[in-house]
C-alpha cells in the first residue's frame, strides 16, 4: 500500500520534475487514470511520466489501450522512462501537458540496447499491454510499442523470459507479414533482440523461425539485413541454407558480411568450411567474421588455421579476432581473457572486446572475477555488466563481491547484474 503524497513518496529527483504540478496523491492519480476525461487521463499519464515511479508501471499499463492515441502515446512513453537507468525528464510541453515529439522515442531507446534499462523488473502485464499495443490500427502507437515492447523485454530472466518467449513469439511472428514496411522491419529486429540466444533458452518454435527466414526474400536491402541480423541471434539453424545462398550470391559487400556474421553467429559445424575460406580474404570484415565464426563453432583443430592466417598481421582488430578465437577453444579459460579484457581500455576496440566478453563469460564466471580488481571502472562496468547479462547464475556471487562498490557507474552495473541474475535463482534458493 503506497502512502503518503506522490511527492513525498518518490525520491528528490522525482519530487524536482513535478515541481509544475501540485502534489497529487499517488492513490488518486491511479483513480484519474481511469478518469472518463481524456484531458485528465492525459495529465495523469504526463505526470506519472515525469515521476517515473516503480509503482505506477502496472496502473499506467491501461493507458496503453486507451481509445486516444495521444495517450497512448504518451503511456509508453511512460512505462519507458520508469524502466530506463538515466531517465528523462521532458523539454518541450504544451501547456505544460502536451509534449511535441516528431520521432519515434522508442526506437531511439531500443537502439541504445539493453543496457539502457536499470534494474527494477518489467511487470508482464506491462508487456502484454504493448504486445496488445503493436497491432494497434495507429502506425505511429504500433511502432513506438513494439520498440518498447523490444527494449523493455529484455529484462525478463528465468522462468519469466521462458513464459515470455512462449506467449511473444507467434504475436511478433505475425507482425513479420504485417502490410507497413516499417512494422515489418521492427518486428524483425525487436525478434532478434528478445529471441538472442541465452543459455538455458529452449529451441526457437519452427513458426517464429521461420517466419524470419520468409523476409530474407523481402525486396528491401534493410529488410532482409534485419532478417539475418535477427537469425544469427537466435542462431537458427533451418536458415543456414538462405544465408548461406545470400553470402554466396553476393561475395563481398555489406550484404555478403551480413550474411556471413549470421552464419558466424549460429556456428554451426557446416559452415566450418565457409569460414575456413575466408580467412586468406583481401577483406579485413570478412577475415574478421570468419575467425569469429571458427571461434564460435567450437572445432579446437582450426586454431592453428587461424594463428596461420593471422601470421605477420598488424591490425589490431584481427588480432583481438584471434585473441577471441583462442579463449573459445583453448582450455585455460582464465588467462586466455586476459587479452580480451585488455582490450576494453582502447577506445577503438571496446566495442569488439565487449561483444567477445559477452559470448566468454557463459560458464566461465569465476575466469571472468579474476579482472574484476582492474583499476579501470569502465573496465570493471564492462566485466559486470557482460556477467550479468551471461544467463548464468554462477555469476551472481561472483558480481557480489562488488556489492560495496563505490564509484556510480560500476554500483549501477552491479545493481543490474544482481536483479538479472537473481530471476535465475530456484524458488527458495
Amino acid at each position: 500500500m503506497v502512502a503518503g503524497l506522490l511527492v513525498m513518496a518518490m525520491s528528490a529527483p522525482a519530487a524536482r520534475m513535478l515541481s509544475a504540478y501540485p502534489q497529487v496523491p499517488f492513490e488518486e492519480a491511479v483513480r484519474d487514470l481511469s478518469s472518463p476525461a481524456a484531458a485528465t487521463r492525459l495529465k495523469t499519464a504526463r505526470l506519472l511520466h515525469e515521476a517515473a515511479y516503480p509503482e505506477a508501471a502496472v496502473p499506467l499499463a491501461q493507458l496503453i489501450a486507451d481509445p486516444d492515441d495521444t495517450i497512448q502515446l504518451e503511456a509508453i512513453a511512460a512505462e519507458m522512462n520508469v524502466f530506463r537507468a538515466d531517465k528523462i525528464v521532458p523539454r518541450k510541453r504544451v501547456g505544460f501537458v502536451v509534449e511535441v515529439r516528431k520521432s519515434l522515442e522508442a526506437e531511439a531507446a531500443f537502439g541504445a540496447g539493453p543496457l539502457a534499462l536499470g534494474p527494477s523488473p518489467v511487470p508482464m502485464a506491462v508487456l502484454t499491454a504493448l504486445l496488445t499495443a503493436a497491432r494497434d490500427d495507429n502506425p505511429r502507437v504500433r511502432l513506438e510499442a513494439v520498440y518498447a515492447f523490444g527494449t523493455l523485454a529484455v529484462e525478463a530472466g528465468g522462468a519469466r523470459r521462458l513464459e515470455l518467449l512462449r506467449v511473444s513469439g507467434p504475436d511478433l511472428a505475425a507482425m513479420v507479414g504485417a502490410m507497413d514496411p516499417a512494422h515489418r522491419y521492427a518486428a524483425l529486429r525487436v525478434l532478434g533482440r528478445v529471441f538472442a540466444r541465452r543459455l538455458g533458452d529452449p529451441p526457437i518454435d519452427q513458426p517464429v523461425g521461420d517466419a524470419v527466414i520468409s523476409a530474407l526474400n523481402e525486396p528491401d536491402a534493410p529488410m532482409r539485413a534485419a532478417a539475418m541480423d535477427a537469425l544469427g541471434a537466435m542462431r537458427y539453424d533451418r536458415a543456414l541454407k538462405g544465408i548461406g545462398d545470400t553470402f554466396q550470391y553476393h561475395g563481398k559487400g555489406g550484404m555478403a558480411e551480413t550474411a556471413l556474421d549470421a552464419l558466424a553467429h549460429i556456428a554451426h559445424p557446416s559452415s566450418v568450411p565457409q569460414f575456413v575460406a575466408q580467412l586468406p580474404s583481401k577483406t579485413t570484415a570478412l577475415r574478421r567474421i570468419a575467425i569469429e565464426g571458427l571461434a564460435r563453432a567450437g572445432d579446437q583443430s582450426q586454431l592453428s588455421a587461424v594463428r596461420a592466417s593471422l601470421r605477420g598481421e598488424r591490425n589490431d582488430s584481427l588480432l583481438l579476432a584471434g585473441d577471441f578465437a583462442a579463449a573459445m577453444l583453448l582450455p585455460d579459460a582464465g588467462e586466455s581473457l586476459a587479452p580480451i579484457v585488455t582490450a576494453l581500455s582502447v577506445p577503438r576496440l571496446r566495442e569488439q572486446a565487449r561483444g567477445y566478453l559477452n559470448t566468454l563469460v557463459v560458464g566461465r564466471a569465476m575466469a571472468a572475477g579474476r579482472y574484476l580488481g582492474d583499476a579501470s571502472p569502465a573496465v570493471r562496468t564492462d566485466i559486470v555488466d557482460a556477467l550479468g547479462d551471461s544467463g548464468d547464475v554462477a555469476a551472481l556471487p561472483v558480481v557480489e563481491r562488488l556489492s560495496s562498490e563505490h564509484e556510480p557507474s560500476v554500483a549501477r552495473a552491479v545493481e543490474r547484474a544482481r536483479a538479472r541474475l537473481g530471476q535465475l535463482r530456484p524458488a527458495g534458493a
